[in-house]
């Protein structure tokens, strides 16, 4: 049976209940499919860190000649790398390695003042004494009773003194959403339309130079940039022949290895995706709480999330060359112990899937934001993103099917906005 762990919690040690004595033989074996989980794996997270040096590439150009063109190129470059990057998240709370490693890349959401300039009513998180740091201003920090030296902006600096400083978890330093403020900057609209609206005279030399510090601020997007980039390249070797992460799950015990795999889909279905980057938003009507915040671009990670657990599921994965890696699947296994349970994830997955696929519609078309879809008084976009809500829950039910068909146990990563909503906002 599904358990499901409480409020922001990580994912609780799997518990494991014996195959049935009579259970069918299961076809393919599961070593087939846990080797190709880990092919597909391997090719994600190569593919993301392909898109992290393209994005590098265009932030070298931006830093070295700070133009409108430049800059939209590297926006343009750190969209397209959040595609195959979001299709990794499935693999996530199934691997602790994946699971230790990801607030590297993925952290959020971020008080942005610990990074840059902010609008003068901007808070920042309550009790955050680094809310408002600015270290592009300031090469020299103070605050929670120690003094940073910030002269430097290196991967010391972000990775050990600056990310999750003082223990706070929105003191991001590193990762997408670090690069995405400083391509973007903050979006000042609300849940009205519009994204953020930084300059490229933000990097400009000299005379030119918008809100100062324009050296300080290319060093930190260059540096944060080629940290992305290595830390994605660290997570292609755990995935890769002799890596860490592969042996873990092909070796794994076959009812631990599916339990495994389970995880990680019923916890991102549920607590992570259905609970805190969409359920925990839509009640609050809070813009903070969009995932892709400063480039409006949530609407595509959450899409890219659903199309990310199907491919786990199915045991295939177009590449971003376009073609395409399969083989055994979690699927087939699952219907060969029961063709029921497989069918209704399947059903579930594309329910969810066109569900996701109406939020990325309306957005694409540019009439509505996922930010204006959360939005107070706004019975449309809410009833979208409801829908998709509804849709995960429905997803990680028809997960629990599998569950107890195959005889296994999980515990999930839950959210208080879906198992205890009176606690959210207080």
């Amino acid at each position: 049976m599904f358990k499901h762990a409480a409020g922001l919690a990580a994912v609780a040690v799997v518990a494991l209940l014996p195959f049935s004595a009579n259970a069918q033989t299961a076809k393919p074996a599961f070593k087939e499919v846990a080797k190709n989980y880990a092919d597909i794996a391997h090719a994600s997270y190569e593919d993301a860190a392909n898109g992290a040096k393209a994005l590098k590439k265009a932030v070298d150009a931006l830093v070295a000649n700070p133009t409108e063109e430049t800059l939209a190129q590297a926006r343009k470059a750190w969209l397209n790398a959040r595609v195959p990057y979001m299709q990794t998240e499935g693999f996530r709370f199934g691997n602790p390695i994946v699971d230790e490693w990801e607030g590297k890349v993925n952290a959020w959401p971020l008080d942005e003042g610990l990074i840059d300039y902010v609008d003068e009513a901007y808070a920042g998180g309550e009790s955050n004494p680094y809310a408002k740091a600015n270290v592009i201003a300031n090469p020299k920090i103070t605050a929670g009773g120690k003094t940073i030296d910030a002269r430097k902006i290196t991967r010391e600096l972000l990775a050990d003194k600056l990310h999750e400083a003082g223990k706070v978890e929105a003191n991001v330093a590193t990762g997408y959403h670090a690069i995405e403020f400083l391509l973007w900057g903050q979006d000042l609209h609300g849940t009205g339309p519009g994204a953020g609206e930084r300059k490229a005279t933000d990097y400009a030399k000299g005379k030119a130079c918008t809100n100062g510090h324009c050296d300080r601020r290319a060093q930190y997007l260059t540096v944060a940039t080629r940290m992305l980039v290595e830390d994605l390249e660290d997570m292609v070797k755990e995935w890769g022949a002799k890596g860490k992460a592969r042996s873990s799950i092909v070796t794994a015990k076959e009812p631990e290895g599916i339990a495994r795999m389970l995880t990680g889909l019923g916890s991102l279905s549920y607590g992570e995706l259905a609970g805190e980057r969409m359920k925990l938003g839509l009640m609050l009507h809070d813009p903070e709480e969009e995932h892709d915040c400063f480039s409006d671009n949530t609407h595509n990670s959450h899409y890219y999330d659903q199309i990310g657990m199907a491919n786990i599921y199915n045991g295939s994965y177009k590449r971003t060359n376009g073609t395409v890696l399969s083989g055994p699947s979690l699927s087939q296994y699952v219907a060969a112990k029961s063709a029921d349970a497989d069918a209704r994830v399947k059903e579930a997955m594309s329910a969810t899937t066109k569900a996701m696929q109406a939020i990325k519609d309306t957005a694409d078309s540019g009439r509505m934001a996922y930010d204006q879809m959360i939005g107070a008084d706004n019975a449309e976009g809410n009833a979208l993103v409801a829908t998709a809500i509804d849709r995960l829950v429905d997803q990680k039910k028809a997960l629990e099917g599998v569950v107890a068909a195959l005889g296994v146990s999980v515990d999930l990563k839950g959210s208080d906005s879906l198992d205890n909503p009176g606690k959210v906002g207080h």
